[in-house]
């Protein structure tokens, strides 16, 4: 079942976890296995992601105080409920001490075990998203552009199912709030959201990062770590640039797609997570196949329903929109005259919805007036006056026109002057990573005077 929390019972009485089981399985959003003692749980745990266990404590071989212990060191986001027939308060606290969310004492009402599974669950569920990707704010999706309007709709439809979804569009047009859109409109949306940026990791960091690794992996694993597909089980995974995968992690990546199964780095048990994939590229996949940096049958996979994101050039309308939206979010004592709108609506916007994020967050920290007109807009100088735009917005291409990568350039070295140089600032300014900021830096040859 999609979104299904997977719970592990462990108990040597079969008619502890029989009843348990039964209970559980009244309850849709569960789905359960039963073990019969400490080393069948272990084996289980060693195959399986599971969101919470629910441990007796005396049991024979292995006591459910070491399954506790290796659960934590092999799964550690999965929670831990112990379950004794004595109310042992030394028990308690060396459970709670190992990592177990909570005690319960023989025998209980099932009322009081849900009620406690629900409360670990949400709370396994809060650690995950406050460490990998918060998503309780609303969403910046504002536009009313015919062409805007209808990827949202299409975003919405596909959101029912569970097609791998592929979002195509030029940086900063908005690709992660769309996934969050297809996730919040899904079945899975009380699952976890979880995000990564395949563009900024090298090929073992990035592996790691998705499937996790064991202790002892290499030399800096000194832990065990869950990857970010057992943290988004039940949920969604959003692979952002997924274009810039090597060669090297795309094999791995292709038969986790096809299987649903992993291994950790430098482990050997196979484990199987159920999520949805979102990916998303600023790259043409067509082309990065034919030139052999990318391959088909992933390019396949991926690509079960697609979207594709206008550019803010082609939406020039919802400028005066977004510009509103953005000058709320930081002040209700300011505002763009219709002059300054206008000036903003001339410029081509090579860096999308997220360039002028900045503008106008850069205009409203700069500028002390209340109304702010066309001298005020920050970097003012980079909305060329030679980049006229004709009547329906389409680009005129005029002699002297600069070129996209010739006003990136500009921006980028104004970004770099203003932040003096500072280029994990300038990165954030620009909403880029930090590596590709190096990157384009390299790429134009910028350099400090």
């Amino acid at each position: 079942m999609a979104g299904a929390h997977r719970i592990l019972l462990v108990d040597d009485e079969e008619s502890v976890t029989f009843l348990l089981q039964t209970e559980f399985e009244e309850h849709p959003e569960f789905a359960v296995d039963t073990a019969k003692d400490g080393v069948e749980a272990m084996n289980l745990v060693r195959g399986h992601v599971y969101d919470l266990a629910v441990l007796d404590i005396s049991m024979p071989r292995i006591d459910g105080l070491e399954v506790l212990r290796f659960i934590k060191e092999n799964s550690p986001a999965t929670q831990v409920i112990m379950l004794t027939a004595r109310a042992d308060v030394k028990n308690a606290i060396e459970a709670t001490r190992n990592g177990a969310y909570d005690f319960l004492s023989k025998p209980y009402e099932f009322a009081e075990v849900l009620a406690v599974v629900r409360r670990a669950i949400e709370h396994r569920h809060l650690l995950i998203e406050k460490e990998v990707s918060p998503t309780g704010r609303p969403l910046d999706l504002v536009g009313e552009a015919a062409s805007f309007r209808s990827t949202i709709s299409k975003a919405k439809r596909v959101a029912e199912s569970d097609a791998y979804v592929l979002i195509y569009g030029e940086s900063g047009t908005g690709k992660e709030l769309f996934a969050q859109l297809i996730h919040r409109e899904s079945p899975r949306k009380n699952e976890p959201f979880v995000a990564v940026n395949c563009a900024a990791m090298p090929d073992q960091l990035l592996e790691s990062e998705l499937f996790g690794h064991e202790k002892g992996a290499f030399t800096s694993a000194v832990r065990t770590k869950e990857g970010l597909v057992e943290m988004a089980n039940g949920g969604t995974l959003f692979l952002d640039e997924v274009g810039d995968i090597s060669p090297l992690v795309q094999p791995k990546l292709l038969r986790f797609l096809e299987t649903g199964e992993f291994r950790r780095v430098g482990g050997t048990a196979t484990r199987k997570v159920n999520l949805r994939i979102i990916s998303a590229t600023n790259k043409n996949l067509d082309v990065e196949v034919n030139e052999g940096r990318f391959r088909d049958d992933l390019k396949f996979r991926l690509n079960v329903v697609s979207l594709q994101l206008p550019p803010l050039r082609e939406r020039m309308e919802d400028i005066p929109l977004l510009v509103d939206h953005f000058t709320q979010r930081k002040t209700r004592t300011k505002s763009f005259t219709p002059a300054a709108l206008s000036r903003l609506q001339d410029h081509t916007w090579p860096g999308n919805v997220r360039e002028l994020e900045h503008v106008v967050e850069g205009t409203i920290a700069l500028t002390p007036k209340d109304v702010i007109d066309v001298e005020d807009l920050w970097v003012n100088t980079a909305l060329e006056p030679n980049q006229h735009v004709s009547a329906d917005r389409g680009i005129k291409i005029g002699e002297g026109m600069l070129s996209l990568e010739d006003l990136e350039k500009k921006h980028i070295e104004r970004a770099l002057i203003a932040n003096d140089w500072n280029r994990a600032k300038t990165a954030k300014m620009l909403g880029i990573t930090a590596k590709t900021l190096y990157l384009k830096i390299k790429k134009y040859s910028l350099k400090q005077a």
